[in-house]
């Protein structure tokens, strides 16, 4: 693993793109500060360089939270968010640090969606973004990159992209969600249901969805 040194880049810091991205954004931004000793250590971990978006937003922030919340992009942890980028993913898609994992978690949402870098296990695309979707419980393509990805949650139209899932008054909710929870539903969102507003639900550790949505794949279609 290359040391701290390599990956820190005062020249051509990525940060400054992030940072003109923020002043160019439509949708609501929560930018989390960092605490240096933990992002020093993200960084590390994770084995990106600065002058990259990714390694930017995990160096110089503690995470992200898009449109009130309701999209949570992972940095190097805090109080609201307090799942740094590497840790979230160890045991999810890699087993020891230094690995080339599969796919690599990179942000989730509110009703237990997730989106992941492609790196070998999705199809051909090497290094896209896939979206876990909740209501279908498989991996869907979206057709951009990690940079792509940061400005679609900045400027996107999330509105239509969440079009299904989303209720009246879900911003009201959002203020007593926390960044490591999401929404449960049930009946589950990839049963039939005429719409989500006629379906119950509870605020759970996004842990938990992850795990039950894993063995809900595994045992419907055999899938890992």
């Amino acid at each position: 693993m290359k040391p701290l040194s390599e990956l820190i880049h005062t020249e051509d810091p990525g940060w400054e793109l992030i940072s003109e991205w923020i002043k160019e954004a439509t949708n609501k931004l929560e930018i989390l500060p960092k605490n240096k000793e933990e992002a020093d250590n993200a960084l590390y971990l994770t084995q990106v360089t600065t002058r990259s978006p990714m390694g930017a937003i995990l160096h110089e922030t503690g995470g992200i939270l898009v449109d009130h919340g309701w999209i949570r992009i992972l940095g190097s942890g805090h109080i609201k968010l307090n799942r740094t980028l590497p840790d979230w993913n160890k045991g999810k898609t890699f087993k020891t640090y230094g690995e080339k994992p599969s796919l690599f978690l990179i942000a989730d949402d509110a009703v237990g969606g997730f989106f992941a870098i492609n790196g070998g296990s999705l199809g051909e695309d090497l290094g896209n973004v896939y979206y876990f979707a909740p209501d279908t419980l498989d991996w869907e393509p979206m057709d951009m990159g990690y940079s792509d990805f940061i400005w679609w949650t900045f400027t996107g139209d999330l509105s239509s992209f969440y079009v299904n899932v989303r209720w009246e008054n879900w911003k009201t909710d959002l203020i007593e969600l926390h960044g490591n929870q999401g929404y449960s539903f049930y009946p589950f969102l990839w049963t039939e249901h005429e719409n989500i507003t006629a379906l119950s639900r509870k605020a759970v550790s996004i842990t938990e969805i992850w795990e039950l949505q894993q063995d809900f794949v595994k045992q419907l279609t055999g899938k890992k």
